[in-house]
């Protein structure tokens, strides 16, 4: 795998993850306004966002496994991050929708 390729693949796994993670701060947005189904429709989307996220993490993994050398680059280290604090975000924005509900019935 050649530098070109490596960060094209870097590029869409920060894209994607940074996208899910933008919807899952919409869905708790949605959720505090008291608009639940809004809320857990961006939360689908969100999902629909990590799957194709996942999809460049799988492409690359499964590349290393298959003997493709490359340099560990900041550009995948930072990919790697974007990609890990999206999956916290939308993990910690489930609970806090399901907070707001709570609030709501109170």
């Amino acid at each position: 795998m050649n530098k070109e390729e490596l960060y094209n693949l870097a590029f869409q796994l920060i894209l994607h993850a940074g996208n899910a993670r933008s919807l899952a701060m919409e869905a708790m947005q949605k959720a505090k306004e008291g608009s639940f189904d809004e809320a857990e429709a961006k939360l689908t989307e969100a999902d629909s966002a990590f799957n194709e996220a996942h999809h460049f993490q799988t492409d690359l993994i499964q590349k290393e496994a298959g003997g493709a050398k490359f340099e560990l680059s900041l550009i995948i280290v930072h990919a790697q991050d974007h990609l890990m604090n999206a999956m916290t975000i939308k993990d910690l924005a489930g609970e806090i929708i399901d907070l707001h509900k709570l609030i709501k019935k109170a």
